[in-house]
């Protein structure tokens, strides 16, 4: 381990609950009042993760998460629906699991192989779309997941370095401290040397968290038996469960998840305050990119950084009033959704 990386592990753990609470407490000033209307990203849990992938600083942790923030203004993931990606899971190339491990985290069944499509915008979409339904469905005393990759019918063909950067990028920089564990089941020899290309593109911490597992050696068989209960586990992996992945019964109940999405941002049927957000976002940002440059100032920091700021300032303000309780949000939607208009054009 590097001086680097044993500072930083010292140093997470020598933290008091108090000392924690602080640094918690830091990043929601420097993300100012916006924190206000995106509570679950902004939640104590949600920065806490960012402060652990960041080795507790805060003004790394504080810049993740306003990337965090920005992604998800853009990008919308709240609202990819089963419909927007069906196609690219016809495979079962990423699926839920309908069982968990030991531990009680989710289980992403990953089969590289089974690769069906080459838009990469649209894998990530749906890697995406996997990763909120993983999360949604996360315990609420267990916040990570674990990952199973199979690599049937895996060949150099199947390998993408475009969608493998993007792919590491998206979850590390926006789902920090999400993964538990990572096994890679059978990966076939050659695999190595793709390996070796792809560890540059992961963090230390993320890569310690990949184990190699092989059917024909009975001792890196055993994490398998330690964590994950041989009758649920699929054949495919080494356990007893003879299901396997139904496209038409997996679309069912992602459809179903689907209804459930509505009520994850505030417990509320219509989460308006959210679209309101996203509305005002896309209205400021032509205008904070007129007044901000890409120059340094003279103290270093980056207009870069007073861009996020100002953004994310200016997303506030043009949400202010827009409530986050359910009365608020239920009966009075029309009313909402007008004044966030007008403040958007005037």
């Amino acid at each position: 381990m590097s001086s680097k990386n044993f500072r930083g592990s010292v140093a997470e753990k020598s933290l008091s609950r108090e000392e924690q609470l602080a640094k918690i407490n830091d990043v929601r000033k420097m993300i100012g009042p916006i924190a206000d209307k995106l509570p679950v990203l902004c939640s104590e849990a949600s920065i806490s993760r960012y402060l652990r992938a960041r080795n507790w600083n805060t003004k790394k942790a504080g810049k993740m998460l306003k990337g965090t923030l920005k992604w998800t203004l853009e990008y919308k993931p709240e609202k990819i629906r089963w419909e927007d990606i069906a196609e690219e899971a016809k495979t079962g190339k990423i699926y839920r699991a309908d069982y968990r491990d030991k531990h009680g985290r989710i289980v992403l069944v990953m089969r590289p192989g089974f690769q069906n499509t080459t838009s990469t915008e649209g894998q990530i979409r749906y890697l995406v779309y996997c990763m909120e339904n993983a999360v949604m469905n996360t315990n609420p005393d267990q916040e990570q997941m674990v990952w199973l990759i199979d690599f049937q019918q895996w060949t150099m063909s199947s390998i993408s370095v475009k969608v493998t950067r993007e792919t590491a990028h998206v979850l590390q920089d926006h789902y920090p401290e999400r993964l538990g564990l990572a096994i890679l089941y059978n990966p076939p020899k050659i695999f190595e040397s793709f390996w070796k290309v792809v560890k540059p593109f992961l963090e230390t911490k993320t890569y310690k968290k990949v184990k190699f597992v092989y059917s024909d050696d009975p001792q890196s068989l055993k994490p398998m038996e330690e964590i994950f209960d041989m009758d649920k586990l699929e054949c495919s992996f080494g356990g007893k469960n003879t299901a396997v992945f139904n496209y038409e019964i997996y679309a069912d109940r992602m459809k179903e998840d689907d209804k459930k999405i509505t009520f994850t941002a505030s417990g509320c049927p219509s989460p308006i305050y959210q679209h309101s957000i996203e509305a005002a976002s896309q209205h400021t940002e032509s205008m904070a990119l007129e007044n901000v440059s890409d120059a340094s100032d003279e103290d270093g920091h980056s207009c870069s950084d007073e861009l996020d700021n100002l953004n994310l300032e200016r997303v506030d303000k043009s949400t202010q009033g827009v409530g986050l309780g359910c009365t608020e949000v239920g009966n009075d939607e029309e009313e909402v959704a007008r004044e966030t208009k007008t403040s958007e054009l005037t």
